[in-house]
């Protein structure tokens, strides 16, 4: 085997259409055209896919006789040091690359020579962008899933130690009735469960190879794909060469996937905001995790969760972006869907880093205070539907029950009351179904402890839904 040649990692731009194109163009490309054209600005993200995935079909291409052992050593070899001269800094290819494909061929040819040029026999641009784009979002779908992992975790600390916290509940964004707030803290630990069983099924459909589907109609040389397959841990190859170079199903399911994240995430940020307000009042903002005004010298700014709600729309446009890309596209490839990679990578990075913030938010930016949560679920007519529940358990028909609490509701607001403040003798003139136990009924931590449904803010249930969210996390790995 020959051993790759050092040469200069620099490249120059007359070599832009004459090593890129064949002796069909007779000029080269205007240079705002060129510009407008290329895509190595962004596209260099995929430069260590890009390398894997040549490396397999390089050893493929020799494993099927169609280029000979040594040869396919030499590519594979050539490849792995353009992967360090990458990491090290000294390959830095510019636009006149046009893309990250043709400036790891180029400068595969110049440490190589023309072994480097029977890289590309038997493989197209199309699938092998595809290909390297599917082995980008899985690795990145494993990293998001991960974050989401630290991020329950968080959750699951946080209701462990807050299962007899109460906190008002609300519906209309009115108080409805007191809550565990372990229990409301689980509530999004289940969403994020979900985000996380999501994505686990988006990766299964990502993990499928384009690679050997060629231009679109696949090759006449005599490759394996079942090989490459295997080679790049893919579970499958597409059945179809059409479909396997301009299918975006997979982007459009984890852009999909990634708002779902995000509306998660942006409901805790909402209700972050709303909870350090001075209205609220039940957290309070470290300087971790918080700013001030630069002229109000008293204010500490929610920051974290205002940029996660804002940082959500642009997931949410990435996603509206390609499902309009993909739209009007007619069989197979077409150069539109080079606008797929900035909208990928970007939305990877953004949920990524927004995971990040609200996990160390949660962790170590903000604290709940015990003592006005617990004045808040005492303060309101929260309790009232457990008023209703109390009569009809003695008897009184649901709905008569209802109408009657109505009317003591109002007339408690009416005279500056709540309903922990009626004597025994103003319940028993509203009804003689009422008797001293009332007073106990309609306190808010029994209010709370009262709901033990399966699923329900009771106690008892909240410690046996973490039980169960802690052993789904073991379970699931």
């Amino acid at each position: 085997m020959n051993n790759p040649v050092q040469h200069s990692a620099s490249t120059s731009a007359d070599s832009n259409q004459s090593g890129t194109w064949s002796q069909r163009f007779e000029s080269a490309l205007h240079p705002a055209i060129a510009r407008f054209n290329a895509s190595i600005g962004f596209d260099i993200q995929l430069i260590e896919y890009d390398l894997t995935g040549s490396q397999a079909h390089a050893k493929m291409l020799a494993h099927t006789g169609i280029i000979s052992v040594d040869e396919g050593e030499q590519l594979v070899a050539g490849l792995e040091q353009i992967r360090q001269e990458y990491r090290t800094g000294q390959f830095t290819p510019g636009i006149e690359a046009e893309d990250v494909h043709f400036a790891v061929e180029r400068r595969l040819t110049e440490l190589v020579g023309d072994v480097g040029k029977k890289l590309h026999t038997a493989r197209s641009r199309n699938d092998q962008v595809g290909t390297d784009t599917r082995l980008y979002l899985r690795s990145q779908i494993q990293l998001i899933r991960e974050r989401l992992r630290e991020f329950q975790a968080v959750l699951l600390t946080l209701a462990e130690q807050n299962v007899e916290t109460l906190i008002p509940g609300y519906t209309h964004l009115q108080r409805a009735q007191p809550l565990s707030l372990a229990h409301h803290l689980l509530a999004y630990f289940e969403m994020a469960q979900r985000d996380w069983q999501r994505l686990g099924e988006i990766y299964q459909r990502v993990n499928v190879s384009p690679l050997g589907s060629g231009a679109l109609a696949g090759t006449t040389f005599p490759i394996d794909r079942h090989y490459t397959a295997e080679l790049l841990n893919f579970g499958g190859v597409y059945a179809n060469s059409l479909d396997g170079v301009s299918d975006r199903d997979f982007a459009i399911e984890f852009l999909c996937a990634s708002s779902i994240i995000m509306v998660h995430l942006s409901r805790l940020s909402e209700e972050v905001i709303l909870w350090a307000s001075e209205e609220f009042r039940f957290i309070t903002l470290k300087d971790s995790c918080s700013t001030g005004s630069s002229i109000m010298p008293q204010k500490k700014n929610p920051d974290v969760p205002e940029l996660v709600r804002g940082k959500t729309g642009r997931v949410f446009g990435h996603l509206q972006g390609l499902l309009v890309l993909m739209k009007g596209l007619p069989l197979a490839y077409n150069k539109d869907l080079q606008e797929d990679k900035e909208a990928l990578f970007d939305a990877v990075l953004t949920v990524q880093s927004c995971l990040e913030a609200m996990t160390i938010l949660l962790r170590e930016g903000m604290e709940f205070r015990r003592d006005r949560l617990q004045a808040a679920v005492s303060e309101d007519f929260s309790n009232a539907t457990d008023v209703a529940d109390y009569l009809a358990t003695k008897g009184v028909p649901f709905r008569e029950a209802y109408n009657l609490v109505g009317k003591v509701v109002k007339t408690s607001l009416e005279q500056g009351k709540l309903l922990k403040d009626l004597t025994l003798e103003e319940w028993q003139a509203l009804h003689p179904k009422f008797e001293a136990d009332i007073y106990s009924a309609i306190d808010p931590r029994q209010v709370v402890a009262a709901r033990n449904s399966y699923g329900g803010t009771g106690f008892d249930q909240v410690r046996q839904a973490l039980k169960s969210a802690q052993e789904r996390i073991l379970d699931e790995g």
